[in-house]
């Protein structure tokens, strides 16, 4: 993928207010077409295109969730950017499954949180259950977001849910863990930050930090 096309793609992406990190997912996405394909993206057919599906479904054994995101940004490349008139390729149905949700109870959940020796994936972990955030939220808090004066305990949540901003109950015991953090980390721009400081924490891997305390003995 040329680095025009790429730029042309993520101006488009932009002006139809993509959030960041749909960008990066349908970025990622053509690149590794074009990878797989050795092959510019915009002169691919939609047969080459159908094969490198097939590709990550039969061979890389992708989950149908990680499938459907590359078939959306391709969806988004050839048939909104590109105006191709009609895209041909496809993913299978996903299969059914009819198992219930697992929700712990509230002494589950504490006890859970209790359990992680890692003082920053507990606190990531305690601010996204304590305020009811999501993950793309907590991993975008800064540290100017913490408002902790009396008689105002809150978070806020920029350009949450539909691009909206709000406010969270920032609780007694959230405060106390973020001031043990603060003295042991020194957050920057970011609360929780990647290996990179002067990055967010990506979301996969807050989303592996919670998997991960999820499968250690309480």
């Amino acid at each position: 993928m040329s680095t025009e096309l790429r730029e042309e793609f993520t101006k488009f992406l932009q002006t139809q207010r993509y959030a960041e990190s749909t960008m990066d997912a349908y970025l990622c996405a053509v690149y590794g077409l074009a990878a797989y394909s050795m092959k510019p993206p915009d002169r691919l057919t939609d047969e080459e295109i159908q094969d490198y599906l097939h590709h990550l479904i039969e061979e890389r054994k992708l989950a149908w969730s990680s499938c459907n995101v590359v078939f959306s940004a391709l969806q988004c490349f050839y048939g909104k950017f590109l105006k191709r008139d009609e895209n041909a390729f496809s993913i299978p149905p996903r299969k059914r499954t009819r198992k219930l949700p697992l929700i712990m109870s509230r002494d589950e959940v504490l006890e859970f949180l209790d359990s992680i020796s890692n003082l920053k994936h507990r606190v990531l972990l305690q601010t996204i259950y304590s305020a009811g955030l999501r993950v793309s939220e907590v991993v975008r808090l800064q540290p100017r977001h913490i408002e902790s004066d009396p008689g105002r305990m809150m978070i806020r949540i920029e350009e949450g849910k539909g691009r909206k901003d709000r406010y969270s109950i920032l609780s007694p015991k959230l405060l106390d863990l973020f001031r043990d953090y603060y003295r042991i980390y020194r957050p920057g721009e970011w609360l929780f930050f990647g290996r990179d400081r002067e990055q967010p924490l990506p979301v996969p891997t807050a989303q592996r930090i919670y998997y991960n305390a999820k499968k250690k003995p309480v």
